[in-house]
């Protein structure tokens, strides 16, 4: 999937509004996301950026973004960084995250992710920080994301899905 996510990004990106495009396919994908509207603002192999706007939907009972949103945006930052940065032969799985809320976030929201060395051939866990940031620039948020990193299993050949539907009896 990596591969061929990277390649729909290069297609995609390259239309007007392509980010906001390619954010919302992942929505499809992962629909949980969408919840949180993200958009991403930048996205290369190696780093991600994505916004959320601060609407009544994402808020609390304090009237600022909820700790749960800002979760659901580092999540969906690391795990899509992951999937563009990573070498197609490899697949990442999240095995947790660890999160702390450092302020109130008050504004509309940018969480970011960089990662410097990401050709990665064995497996191994990878610990991936995201920061969120509110309009200010001020950090409210930390979010690490161990992520596992293993070998694709190799394709079966002449593989057909089970339909689930017993032959013997129809």
């Amino acid at each position: 999937m990596a591969d061929s996510t990277l390649n729909l990004l290069r297609r995609i990106q390259k239309w007007p509004a392509g980010l906001w495009i390619f954010s919302r396919l992942v929505c499809l994908k992962a629909p949980y996301f969408a919840s949180i509207r993200p958009v991403f603002i930048q996205l290369e192999p190696g780093c991600a950026r994505a916004r959320i706007k601060k609407r009544r939907a994402v808020t609390n009972h304090l009237g600022t973004v909820h700790a749960i949103a800002m979760a659901n945006l580092c999540e969906f930052v690391g795990g899509i960084l992951m999937d563009i940065s990573i070498n197609p032969e490899m697949r990442w799985i999240p095995r947790g995250m660890n999160i702390r809320y450092l302020a109130l976030a008050k504004t509309s929201l940018t969480a970011e992710c960089k990662i410097e060395n990401w050709d990665w051939c064995e497996p191994q866990d990878v610990l991936l920080k995201v920061t969120v940031s509110d309009e200010s620039g001020n950090i409210v948020s930390v979010a690490e994301i161990p992520m596992y990193i293993s070998r694709r299993p190799p394709l079966k050949k002449n593989h057909v899905p089970d339909s689930g539907v017993d032959s013997k009896k129809t």
